[in-house]
């Protein structure tokens, strides 16, 4: 579950989800929400994205980071994402498959434009009882 809240001049992303790798898709998600309807989004082109980082909030920096440059580079919507995650000594690995398609004007209504992904009030954290909280913000 991802939701959105105001900051400022910005926008805020926040997930919830059980695991790690589903808040990272979930993350995502309420990325490419603030750019086009997701429901209109097809699964017709496939990505492979691989990062690395020491920690998680840097990891979910690159990990948006790198969803938003493939719009920008591309036009590239992607709405489903299969996240696997794995930690090995001191560093966090990203391996995913992400879907999705070119943004069509005939059918995606574009919304806001995110031009970054910023470190400001950046989170990732497992909550009592085990499930996992992201914030982000994003300056549009």
């Amino acid at each position: 579950m991802f939701e959105v809240f105001e900051h400022t001049a910005d926008l805020g992303i926040r997930a919830r989800a059980r695991s790690l790798e589903e808040l990272f898709a979930e993350a995502a998600r309420g990325l490419i929400a603030q750019l086009a309807n997701l429901d209109a989004v097809q699964r017709v082109s496939e990505k492979s994205i691989e990062l690395a980082s020491d920690s998680l909030e840097y990891l979910l920096f690159d990990w948006l980071s790198e969803l938003l440059y493939a719009f920008e580079e591309s036009r590239l919507l992607l709405s489903e994402f299969d996240v696997q995650i794995k930690q090995t000594g001191e560093e966090f690995k990203l391996r995913a498959v992400a879907r999705g398609e070119v943004a069509d004007a005939a059918r995606h209504e574009l919304d806001h434009e995110v031009k970054a992904i910023t470190y400001h009030g950046l989170l990732v954290e497992q909550q009592p009882g085990g499930d996992w909280l992201a914030e982000v913000i994003v300056d549009i």
